[in-house]
């Protein structure tokens, strides 16, 4: 079964080379958005550029950002299970700053070379002592597509939950800390878990997708 997993902002397929899951991951690459393009939008065009949903069986995985990208596309097909990390589910789940910079669209007047922070304020909030991978994904980083991802990210408007979730949190996350009795906490996990809790965040997803699979 395939899972077709999205990274967070600035980040790609890099970040899922440390997961060991029992199922096919199928990394889903960012395309470049469209001008004034809605998250929704966007996800529908995701959804055709790798086909997702012409499979019977198939999972989505989204990280951060990629989690509400996830969501979208979760509610416009019918994946067996959805997987959100350091993410959130709902829009009630985002911090009260990041709803009322949203409302206040201040994230149209900052330039987009500010949008690139040092990389040691990058390593303290993403909470990694991995800085050779942090520092190239920041490198990597294309600007303008993180002033979209973040327009998008404080003004999402998702207040649907998903069946059949599994979504984990890390209990040191700075950007997105966890919210919801649904959430499977990982002790001392920040946000770049996805990386330094690999190990821990493959047994977690691994056994709920048996525990799942073994109700139906």
């Amino acid at each position: 079964m395939k899972i077709y997993a999205i990274s967070g902002l600035g980040a790609d397929k890099r970040v899922f080379k440390y997961l060991t899951l029992d199922h096919e991951l199928v990394p889903v690459e960012w395309i470049k958005p469209n001008t004034k393009e809605s998250i929704i939008e966007y996800s529908k065009r995701l959804i055709v550029e790798y086909g997702i949903g012409t499979d019977k069986n198939f999972g989505i995985l989204g990280v951060s950002f990629g989690g509400l990208i996830a969501t979208e596309i979760s509610k416009l097909t019918k994946p067996r299970f959805t997987i959100l990390i350091s993410s959130v589910e709902t829009r009630n789940e985002l911090s009260g700053i990041i709803k009322l910079t949203g409302k206040s669209k201040l994230i149209e007047l900052v330039p987009e070379s500010l949008l690139n922070p040092p990389k040691a304020i990058a390593r303290f909030m993403f909470g990694t002592d991995k800085k050779e991978l942090l520092n190239s994904i920041i490198d990597d980083t294309d600007v303008s597509f993180t002033k979209w991802a973040i327009r998008e990210l404080m003004n999402w408007k998702n207040q649907s939950q998903l069946p059949s979730l599994i979504k984990i949190g890390g209990t040191k996350d700075k950007l997105l800390p966890p919210k919801g009795d649904n959430t499977i906490l990982i002790d001392k996990g920040g946000h770049f878990m996805i990386v330094d809790k690999a190990k821990e965040i493959s047994n977690i997803i691994n056994r709920e997708i048996k525990t799942y699979y073994n109700k139906i």
